[in-house]
């Protein structure tokens, strides 16, 4: 049974959307440095899609769990690091899911890809971000990687860049924008065209909603389940976030609790 609709009927396709080696050689000097600084050994990857992430945490030497709600994106997961060679763990779950279903605590959390504006409101977002602080090491960090949704939202930024994929004859592009609706509510489109050789284009449409967190937002919901910002970025390249610019939003959060007690949403 499908329950992430558009990224079950996309997971085919996720990795010829992706250009995995050009975006990981960006980003992996960022994680290096910042894993190193912060003495982790194990990571949970929280809504993984495809597994790339985790996967070359894992090439890395690190001890990888990896999580997501589709199990079409579960199943091509678990394909990739079989392919690879790795050993990640690797389960169905969503957000909310976590504690009780992994094991044990983690010293770095990653939710990346713009996944966390799937949560459309301030309920499942307390939620989500408790239930990581819960399974996170004292000390330990969760680094959120999102569009830069102030930005998005002050210019109505509706379009997002083309994406391009060429495989021997056959050709995929991917075309990728937002309808704004009310409180501050996106629906994501998803178009997707392939064609073979010349042969006409055939077209597959999906759609889902997002939530457009400002960062504000986003810092608030982190103070009030209990974890503390330690940095915020605009990009890998570690330039400071400015709401007007960026286009990314990264957040460095800490779990500076020492006991067992977390705060939990109200």
């Amino acid at each position: 049974m499908s329950v992430v609709p558009l990224y079950d009927a996309f997971s085919e396709d996720y990795d010829r959307f992706v250009n995995w080696e050009a975006r990981l050689a960006l980003e992996l000097p960022f994680f290096r440095t910042l894993f190193h600084t912060h003495n982790v050994s194990r990571i949970l990857d929280v809504a993984c899609g495809t597994g790339w992430h985790a996967i070359a945490f894992a090439k890395e030497g690190y001890q990888v769990t990896a999580t997501d709600l589709s199990s079409a994106m579960v199943e091509r997961a678990r394909a990739n690091a079989a392919q690879a060679s790795v050993e990640v763990e690797i389960r169905q779950l969503g957000f909310g899911e976590l504690a009780g279903a992994v094991h044990g605590l983690y010293d770095a959390i990653t939710c990346l890809g713009n996944s966390l504006p799937h949560l459309t409101n301030e309920e499942k977002l307390l939620t989500a971000l408790h239930d990581m602080h819960v399974v996170l090491q004292p000390g330990g960090i969760l680094i959120i990687q999102n569009r830069n949704f102030d930005r998005v939202l002050e210019r109505r930024e509706r379009f997002v860049s083309p994406e391009v994929y060429r495989e021997g004859e056959q050709e995929w592009i991917f075309l990728r924008f937002y309808d704004f609706l009310e409180d501050e509510l996106l629906r994501f489109n998803m178009i997707r065209l392939y064609r073979r050789a010349r042969n006409p284009w055939s077209a597959h449409i999906e759609a889902t909603e997002l939530k457009a967190w400002p960062y504000m937002t986003l810092r608030d919901a982190l103070t009030a389940v209990g974890l503390e910002i330690t940095h915020v970025y605009g990009s890998y390249r570690g330039e400071p976030f400015s709401p007007s610019e960026s286009g990314d939003l990264i957040i460095i959060a800490k779990n500076p609790r020492s006991g067992l007690d977390v705060n939990r949403p109200s």
